[in-house]
């Protein structure tokens, strides 16, 4: 199982179910991501906890008009199939309202952010 890809699918299920929270299993690379989800605004707060003796991540989902933001994600970077790409490869989709979340050697990034800092990275998924 892709814990990444379980991740992404599970806050955008759990926004279109209508819930306000979804509780995911803790992990360092998990955080990092989820970190620069709430800083583009993809997710409400992301808060670290312990639930006997296991550490879970909170997370609130945001919702615009009473639709989560979160409207789809795709893995791209794959166990089977690594995706790297250069910053300056790096294009906009769905006319910018899209972002790819990158692992570069300066952590995890958006698109953006990358073309801004020049480095490229791994394509982990893109989020719109």
């Amino acid at each position: 199982m892709d814990p990444i890809a379980n991740m992404i699918i599970g806050i955008k299920n759990a926004g279109n179910a209508g819930k306000e929270f979804v509780v995911l299993p803790y992990s360092k690379l998990r955080e990092a991501i989820l970190n620069v989800l709430l800083k583009v605004g993809y997710v409400k707060s992301v808060s670290k906890k312990k639930r006997l003796n296991n550490k879970i991540i909170e997370v609130g989902i945001n919702y615009v008009d009473g639709k989560p933001k979160i409207q789809g994600a795709q893995r791209v970077s794959k166990f089977s199939k690594r995706v790297y790409q250069k910053s300056s490869l790096l294009r906009p989709f769905k006319n910018g309202y899209g972002n790819f979340i990158l692992s570069t050697n300066k952590g995890i990034l958006t698109d953006k952010q990358a073309v801004k800092d020049g480095v490229g990275g791994e394509v982990l998924f893109k989020i719109w």
